[in-house]
């Protein structure tokens, strides 16, 4: 498919830009009286930080690690001359002399060559999960730490493809809005996303939360590391979500020194990407940093109507920093971003038809006969659609935050606020096929949100520390919802009837229903660590959370200009026209007190265990669109959605059995009474459904994670999870695909499988490194991820089963002792066909979509300062 010169310009400038030297900036401290300070940082040879790096002075034996921007700092040094040992994980260990002045801070900055895979083990992974800086092995959570050069080895360029690597991570999406965001199967519901309720996992980034699931679509962007927390997280954690949370982190601006990063990448389908980033002080307590990354790709689908790409790839985003330190106790960090997405897409291709209850000449075939019409392809693999409506998913997503961290008594006071905006403006076809049934199906909408987060951390005494916080969270959302139909729309949804067709029937008929609304949460969050013994730690928490939303909708309803002299076709369009105007106005509010305990038992310097009792939930929901009609009025007992109730229990072990090995393991068990879902009735009139509670969902499961550095050159690491996840009870369930057109308006589908969620999921892969004399390192790398068959519809179907598959991966580059590397890369490796989601289209058709992956992609990369 074709690709664009112009956008390979616009690449190979901003490389020559970002190419530029800077100049390195530093002070020269003049000598006093006293004990002298030793300070620096720590880079690899492409200046990027490293973090968990020991810095020793043995004839003082102290040791200190550099923390998550390189930097490190030993106080009370005698003046003279010391010598300094540095060690950090697969680097080459560095040892230093140098003469301290007395009474002032003396810099020793050095840069640590690779001396294996250079891997960020987990076993030495700095993390903030719990609101503080600690090593993940230490941490009673269920935790996968994804570093920033991991993620750019894999070519994980946003968290569709993080899922790979995490296998209890699901992502689905059939446009930006439509996306849902899964950890354990739960999190968002399978459908036509509805904006009154909130997420299940929590998207994180430096602190900020996300409320929106379109920012799970958005570019990796200057990532230090991802951490994927599974289970509740409420206690520590601004906005409470029930199964699990990703905190991103992005590199921060260096106060030591300037760093210069980029990368670009080439590949088929016209694939062209480019990422950078510079970092430099302007004074000893200011620095800067800015980023950018941008993306073009061909289309994966053709439409032959148009003869156009679809489903093709327009991004650019870009994110600045300031860090500010006004004295030694306050760093203050300032940062905006700007996210543009102009995609021709996402477009999804007929994948089948499917047998159901309806009348045979109110199915496809009929349907398509009397119509003269004939699909491209049944066959989603051929990849080709002949869609007359335009595809667009265009969003701009952007923001500023304002971060404090100040030393404050005997704690450390952290404050974070932000406010963001997200603009979207879709185009779909939503028939999926070239007939003019559906006109228009979109939901353009403007979003606004304002968060402002405190925490509080302190040690009272070393058997006692706590964090507590508060959250406040505002956000307000203006949309539309636009149905039109076209002229063919009277032979799809009705039984044959020669006036129907009757040119212009029901052309241009349809509704336009405006949505505003307002969501507005409060909380007080904590969680304290009593160590009982030096082994035995126990870590309660509490949350009370307050919830207000409220909001209006108002469908209008846009009738055609057809007219018709006859009155039995004027009869007959008439009793086509089932949607009505509808309004109401509503408002609903929640308080709720959830909480955790976990006992840590260190039982042995190599061994943690830990177990888990937790209650959470989801807030009240709001319902955001037509309801169904009680004596021709909507039912308002249906705008109210109950809050989800959870109960988790969680045990697990972490364990580092030999020097440079992890195994992890854990079990659990979540109930979730009142789950909130997507139910599509059979009225009509409310074409998008609506949402409603499912009495009880369960999820079980067990999973293992583990790193093993086999020798100096050669590194394993995978993950694998089994899940049980199902609807325990829930008995008003939307009917499936196969049983479409028969008399049952609600089904009970008590027992069956959660969608979306695979039995078993698993990733996996191994890393060789080759030292070259002098020159640098060769490193071969290949992953592999797997997933067993899952559902794609929230009422199993055998037809929108998606089938197991598994993924290989395989990478080669080479490394310079400079800080330049190339590595020639490919996903999907094997060009295997598979699906990610199918879902069915209105009506009793039987027509299905499906969403196929990626075929087999491959290309070069080209980076500085990884």
């Amino acid at each position: 498919m074709r690709s664009s010169a112009r956008s390979l310009v616009l690449h190979v400038t901003a490389l020559a830009l970002l190419a530029a030297p800077l100049p390195l900036v530093g002070q020269q401290a003049e000598a006093g009286t006293g004990p002298g300070r030793l300070a620096g940082h720590v880079t690899d040879p492409g200046g990027q930080p490293l973090a968990g790096v020991a810095v020793t002075i043995p004839s003082l034996d102290r040791s200190v690690l550099t923390d998550s921007n390189g930097d490190y700092g030993v106080a009370g040094i005698a003046p003279g001359s010391v010598v300094v040992e540095f060690e950090g994980l697969g680097r080459r260990s560095l040892e230093r002399s140098v003469t301290v002045a007395p009474g002032v801070d003396t810099r020793l900055d050095v840069s640590l060559e690779v001396s294996a895979l250079d891997l960020d083990e987990i076993s030495v992974s700095v993390v903030t999960a719990r609101r503080v800086e600690e090593v993940a092995q230490d941490v009673p959570i269920p935790l996968a730490v994804v570093s920033g050069r991991q993620i750019e080895r894999s070519g994980a360029v946003n968290i569709a493809r993080l899922q790979q690597s995490v296998p209890t991570v699901q992502f689905f999406t059939t446009n930006p809005r439509n996306s849902f965001l899964n950890v354990r199967g739960l999190g968002l519901p399978f459908g036509l996303t509805n904006d009154g309720i909130d997420t299940g996992v929590g998207i994180y980034i430096d602190g900020v939360f996300l409320a929106r699931p379109a920012s799970a679509t958005l570019d990796f962007n200057d990532l230090e590391r991802i951490e994927v927390l599974r289970g509740p997280q409420g206690t520590l954690y601004g906005k409470n979500t029930t199964s699990g949370a990703l905190n991103l982190t992005t590199r921060a601006p260096s106060l030591t020194a300037s760093e210069v990063r980029f990368e670009g990448t080439v590949g088929n389908l016209g694939y062209v990407q480019t990422k950078g980033s510079l970092s430099t002080p302007f004074a000893d307590n200011l620095a800067g940093r800015l980023s950018f990354v941008i993306t073009r790709r061909d289309g994966t689908i053709r439409n032959v109507a148009t003869n156009e790409d679809l489903n093709t790839l327009n991004n650019v985003g870009v994110k600045g920093q300031l860090r500010f330190l006004p004295s030694q106790n306050v760093v203050i960090t300032a940062s905006g971003d700007y996210v543009r997405q102009r995609p021709n897409g996402y477009a999804q291709v007929p994948a089948g038809i499917a047998d159901n209850l309806a009348n045979p000449n109110r199915r496809f075939p009929a349907i398509a006969a009397d119509l003269g019409y004939t699909l491209p392809s049944l066959n989603p693999f051929d990849r080709v659609v002949d869609q007359n409506t335009p595809w667009r998913s265009d969003q701009d997503f952007g923001g500023a935050s304002l971060h404090v961290d100040a030393d404050v008594g005997p704690g450390r006071l952290t404050s974070t606020s932000a406010w963001r905006y997200w603009n979207w403006g879709p185009s779909n076809d939503r028939d999926w096929t070239g007939l003019n049934v559906t006109r228009l199906s979109q939901a353009p909408s403007t979003h606004h949100q304002y968060t402002q987060e405190v925490r509080y951390a302190v040690e009272v005494s070393p058997r006692l520390d706590f964090v507590i916080g508060a959250f406040g969270f505002r956000q307000h959302l203006d949309g539309r919802i636009v149905e039109q139909l076209g002229s063919d729309a009277w032979r799809w949804s009705y039984a044959p009837n020669p006036l129907g067709a009757t040119p212009g029937i029901l052309d241009g008929y349809g509704g336009i229903s405006y949505v505003d609304f307002n969501s507005t949460s409060a909380a007080l969050f904590g969680q304290a660590q009593v160590h009982v013994t030096d082994r035995l730690t126990l870590l309660p928490g509490l949350r009370y959370n307050y919830d207000v939303k409220g909001g209006t909708f108002d469908r209008q309803i846009t009738d055609n200009a057809f007219t018709s002299s006859d009155p039995a076709v004027t009869a007959l369009e008439n009793s086509y026209k089932n949607q009505r105007p509808q309004f109401f106005e509503a408002d609903t509010h929640d308080t709720d007190l959830s909480g955790q305990l976990t006992l840590r038992f260190e039982a042995h310097d190599r061994v943690n265990a830990y177990g888990t009792y937790a209650t959470s939930f989801k807030s009240v929901g709001f319902n955001l669109g037509a309801l169904p009609t009680v004596g021709g009025q909507p039912d308002l007992s249906l705008v109210r959605i109950e809050p989800e109730d959870v109960r988790h229990i969680e045990i697990g072990l972490k364990t580092t059995p030999f020097d440079g090995v992890t195994a992890n393991f854990n079990v659990f068990d979540t109930e979730v009474r009142n789950y909130q879902t997507n139910v599509q009735s059979t009225d009509p009139s409310l074409v998008r459904g609506y949402l409603a509670n499912a009495e009880l969902v369960t999820v079980r499961g067990a999973e293992f994670d583990g790193n093993a550095q086999l020798s100096r050159n050669f590194t394993l690491y995978g993950a694998v999870a089994y899940s049980d996840g199902k609807h325990a009870r829930f008995t008003n369930a939307p009917v499936p695909i196969h049983l479409a057109g028969g008399s049952a308006s609600f089904v009970d589908i008590s027992g069956s499988r959660l969608p979306g969620l695979s039995k078993w999921a698993a990733s996996g892969g191994s890393e060789y490194f080759y030292p070259l004399t002098r020159t640098g390192e060769l490193s071969v790398g290949v992953d592999a991820a797997f997933r067993s068959a899952y559902s794609s519809s929230t009422s199993p179907s055998p037809f929108l089963r998606v089938d197991a598959y598994t993924l290989v991966n395989a990478r080669i580059g080479f490394q310079s002792g400079g800080g330049w590397g190339v590595s020639v890369w490919s996903r999907n490796l094997f060009d295997k066909d598979y699906l990610e989601q199918l879902g069915q289209v209105a009506g009793t058709s039987g027509l299905y979509w499906g969403v196929p992956g990626d075929p087999r992609t491959f290309g070069v990369t080209l980076r500085r300062g990884t």
